[in-house]
Formats: structure tokens, C-alpha cells, sequence
């Protein structure tokens, strides 16, 4: 392992923590934290990140695991929908693993992370708001077609592949200012 890839999976691990005490907020926190490592990345040069995409799978698994921890907390449904979604996305990861393949992160997308930052919401804001059967169905494909798109974005298309992240943030700055 290289300096560069303990640095930035140190930096990832600590993003991924707050979510033990916070659902919420530390969720939105550790996958801030899972885009910063392209920042750091461009940013530091510590030997640089040998395979970044089997990197990524991996120190995903840390803020995952957190995820599943505070879902285990969770009642009913939507414990056995996250268990049975970080069940999935494992799968998909072992696949990855024995394929390379980046058309597999679209087979087996982490929904169970956009299900983890959903019911976090729900509990936080509408905690009365029940899950029926009929409204589990609906928001898991929300949930699924919200995460295909980032999954598409991100390695079909290969957007960010196209650029550092100095450049992301120059592009962004110059599409803001433009709007004034």
C-alpha cells in the first residue's frame, strides 16, 4: 500500500464514523467524504493510488459497515430492506472483484446506500410517516433510479474520468458565477 492510499483511506474511515452517533448527518458526511478522495488524490502525491477503482470497493466498505450498524438499530421493514440491499451490493463487490468489469457496479448498484440516507431522512423529519408495503416498493425504485443515474454518471459515462479535481471545481465555480 502506498502512503497516498493510507492517507486517503484514513480520511475516508474518519468520514465514515459520524454516522454512529448521526444517521443523517453523518451519512451525507461519509459519502461527502467517499467524493473527496478524487480531491485528495489530484491534490497529494504520496505514491500515488495503484488501482483506484478496487480501492474505492474497498474503503467503501468501511462507511457501508457503519451504515449497516446504525440500520441495525432500525425496526421491520426497513432493517430487512437494508440488510437485504447491503447483502446485495456485497455480491455485486465480490463480482467486481473476480471481473474488473465496471459494467457490474451497474448490475449491482449500492442502493442500500441511497436506502440508508432515505429511511435516515424519513426517521429524522417524518418519523409518523409509515412504511407500507406499496410505499417500500415505490421509494426502493426511486431509490434504484436515483442510484443507477450516479452509477451511469460515474462509470458508464465516466464523467469525472475527464477531469481533476481542480478542474471540477474551476468548471463548477465558472457555471456559478456565470449565473450571475
Amino acid at each position: 500500500m502506498t502512503l497516498e492510499e493510507v492517507v486517503i483511506g484514513l480520511i475516508r474511515v474518519a468520514g465514515s464514523l459520524p454516522v454512529l452517533r448521526w444517521a443523517l448527518a453523518g451519512a451525507l458526511i461519509a459519502i461527502l467524504v467517499d467524493f473527496s478522495d478524487l480531491f485528495w488524490w489530484n491534490l497529494i502525491d504520496l505514491g500515488g493510488l495503484r488501482n483506484y477503482q478496487a480501492f474505492d470497493k474497498w474503503i467503501d466498505l468501511v462507511y457501508m459497515v457503519t451504515f449497516l450498524l446504525a440500520a441495525l438499530r432500525w425496526r421491520g421493514v426497513t432493517r430487512r430492506v437494508a440488510l437485504a440491499l447491503f447483502a446485495f451490493r456485497m455480491v455485486g463487490v465480490a463480482v467486481f472483484e473476480v471481473t474488473q468489469a465496471r459494467w457490474v457496479l451497474m448490475a449491482f448498484p449500492n442502493v442500500f446506500e441511497f436506502w440508508f440516507v432515505f429511511v435516515a431522512a424519513r426517521n429524522h423529519y417524518f418519523q409518523r410517516y409509515e412504511l407500507t408495503a406499496m410505499r417500500t416498493a415505490l421509494w426502493l425504485l426511486v431509490v434504484l433510479a436515483l442510484k443507477e443515474g450516479q452509477e451511469y454518471f460515474l462509470h458508464v459515462w465516466q464523467y469525472l474520468d475527464r477531469f481533476n479535481a481542480i478542474q471540477v471545481v474551476e468548471n463548477w465555480w465558472n457555471w456559478i458565477a456565470g449565473l450571475f
